[in-house]
């Protein structure tokens, strides 16, 4: 009754997206269709709600005659994984999907704020529509509460390497930022229709852009985080084409982040503005198909039905369709832009759109082109991380000797030498990095750069923060304590990259590996520690089986026990890897736990890296992720006091 119950009010939401795209698009001025598109889409909004809480329902009851508990869930696993698992699966992330989209369509129809009438009722039509669109697929094509008759006395489990509490958190995040873009795209449309991109528009804008582009952040931060310690390979980006779906989107999220920005104070970039909102979400869109048509063979993939790819290969044509196709007819009536000169913060922001298009356009290509070759009959071809280092790193690293100095200057018209003055300190700082680095790696230039490039990053992002605590008189004290929020918010995010860029230069560059054999009360040497296996038995889990050996670490700092295992899961053939890892201030030591070796006389294979500053990345993220935060509530608290 439950899974009806579910199935019913997602099929009611249906109806009231498409009613809620109708009026909205409908109602131009204040009258009854407009008050009856915020009930609507409220009301849309509220049964996703109670649609999702039957499908969690039937996970934690381990219903069995629900295909996707029968096919994801088995009755011996943990709670927080019986929740997790109505979410990692393709039908209930699709549930997952339409929720989102409501709610924020739900939210967007009940803050007007200071836009026009027109356009406010227009972005939730639209947003209504999206919705619609989603539900449309998830209903007709991948249900997920479709019965089984007859039902099976036991279900086959949630797949192992997704029983972890990462991955219980990452596709909510990644989703909230994955659709979140559409509501950045529900107003660009709306702006379109009404051929008005004003400020007040992006006023409206940026905090919807800012919540997506965060959770995007902090969504793939923790599925990298979850990649390095749960596939046991010791990595914690591989360029896989599933990631890129994801890297994309916040690329071009990023780019749209500042671009807003310029909108909202300058009234410039309007039709920028707007085309990067279409291409995030067009983006996005195009993420979803990589993942769930089947075309890529990954660990990330969901589906692997060509029927349910080509649906979202229309729902594509469709968005970009109707977005591109206004764009083209409408854009050239927007109002024209305000001027600022070559050197000022709009310019600096410009190049930060440059980049971050160019960069999402690059990785776009690397990650399609092998798609076309082998659709045209060219055969297999892989497009791997060379590629991608060798044309998306100098690009990133291009923008980012570029970004310390948009805080620097000042809107319209900027001071170059004042702004060299005050960044003087960091470029001695970088320089002294470089020559360093270049001595001690003998001559790598390439790592050097890099360290020097993240250096450049953090120690401009401080000398800001020390430029605007300067400020004004009375104790330093005091006046960090009324510090803007905003300055704080892109401090952090702009030191965020700085410290994300020296952690993936030396993890990249430096890391060491090697694969020995081991039996208890054996060691090895290995990146200056004696690496010693101690003992190696068999245990139990919750759900699982697991073959542990414990470790002995010892280097000068001192001595450290860490465990690394070989699981075994009922539902699954494959056994999985949970490594070891023991984190230190150079960087981690990651133990993963191979097989039995034949004839070896107890000896086990283990393979051992030494990953350098490996968590400044996770560190790094996690403050870009904080900046964005930061900004978002900053942004909130200041609508209200204008209200």
């Amino acid at each position: 009754m439950i899974a009806e119950i579910g199935a019913f009010a997602a099929a009611l939401a249906l109806a009231l997206s498409l009613a809620q795209g109708v009026f909205g698009l409908a109602a131009s001025r204040r009258d009854s269709r407009a008050e009856a598109t915020a009930a609507i889409a409220q009301a849309a909004a509220a049964l996703c709600v109670l649609a999702f809480i039957c499908l969690i329902i039937v996970f934690v009851r381990s219903d069995f005659s629900v295909a996707p508990v029968a096919a994801n869930s088995h009755i011996d696993k943990p709670l927080i994984y019986k929740i997790a698992g109505a979410w990692g699966n393709h039908e209930g992330s699709m549930l997952l999907w339409c929720l989102v989209s409501a709610v924020f369509g739900g939210v967007l129809a009940s803050t007007r704020g200071s836009q026009s009438f027109g356009l406010w009722s227009r972005a939730v039509g639209v947003q209504g529509l999206v919705t619609a669109g989603a539900l449309i697929y998830t209903l007709f094509l991948s249900n997920p509460f479709a019965r089984l008759d007859p039902a099976p006395m036991q279900g086959s489990g949630l797949n192992p390497l997704l029983q972890d509490p990462a991955l219980a958190a990452h596709p909510p995040l990644l989703y909230l930022g994955y659709v979140g873009l559409s509501v950045p795209f529900s107003l660009a449309l709306a702006a379109l229709l009404e051929g008005k991109a004003d400020q007040a528009w992006a006023k409206a804008l940026r905090p919807w852009t800012l919540l997506a582009w965060t959770c995007l952040t902090l969504g793939i931060g923790l599925g990298s985080y979850w990649a390095y310690y749960e596939l046991g390979w010791g990595g914690w980006w591989f360029w896989d084409p599933v990631e890129n779906a994801s890297f994309m989107p916040w690329l071009v999220a990023c780019a749209l982040v500042h671009s807003a920005i310029v909108t909202e104070r300058r009234g410039s970039l309007a039709s920028w503005t707007i085309l990067l909102a279409i291409l995030g979400f067009g983006l996005a869109l195009l993420g979803t198909f990589l993942v769930r048509s089947g075309v890529l063979t990954s660990v990330h993939s969901f589906a692997v039905d060509p029927q349910r790819g080509i649906a979202v290969l229309v729902l594509l044509a469709i968005a970009m369709g109707a977005g591109f196709g206004l764009y083209a007819w409408r854009a050239p009536k927007l109002a024209q832009p305000s001027g600022f000169a070559a050197i000022s913060r709009e310019s600096m922001l410009v190049w930060n759109n440059f980049g971050l298009a160019v960069a999402a356009g690059v990785v776009l290509i690397g990650t399609l082109y092998p798609l076309l070759v082998e659709a045209l009959g060219g055969g297999l071809i892989s497009v791997g991380p060379p590629f991608f280092n060798m044309t998306v790193a100098p690009l990133l690293a291009a923008l980012f000797i570029v970004l310390p100095f948009g805080p620097m200057l000042t809107w319209r018209v900027g001071d170059m030498r004042q702004a060299l003055l005050r960044l003087a300190p960091a470029a001695a700082l970088a320089v002294l990095t470089l020559i360093i680095a270049l001595v001690i790696t003998h001559w790598r230039a390439a790592p050097a750069i890099g360290l020097a490039i993240g250096v450049w990053l953090i120690a401009g992002g401080l000398i800001y923060l020390w430029t605007r605590i300067r400020r004004g008189e009375g104790a330093a004290f005091a006046k960090i304590a009324v510090l803007p929020l905003a300055v704080w918010s892109m401090s952090i995010a702009h030191i965020g990259a700085g410290v994300l860029t020296l952690g993936a230069v030396a993890e990249t560059a430096f890391r060491s590996e090697q694969a020995v054999a081991l039996s208890p009360g054996e060691g090895v040497t290995f990146a200056g520690r004696r690496i010693t296996m101690i003992e190696i038995g068999e245990v139990e889990g919750p759900n699982y089986s697991a073959t542990r050996a414990n470790f002995r670490v010892d280097s000068a700092s001192g001595a450290g026990i860490v465990a690394a295992e070989r699981r075994f899961y009922p539902t699954s053939p494959m056994p999985t890897t949970e490594v070891g890892i023991l984190s230190s201030l150079d960087g981690d030591i990651y133990i993963a736990l191979g097989e039995a070796v034949r004839d070896g006389a107890g000896a086990w294979s283990v393979r051992l890296y030494h990953n350098p500053l490996v968590h400044l990345i996770f560190i790094g993220v996690s403050m870009m992720g904080v900046g964005g935060l930061l900004s978002f509530i900053a942004l909130t608290r200041r609508r209200r006091s204008a209200a």
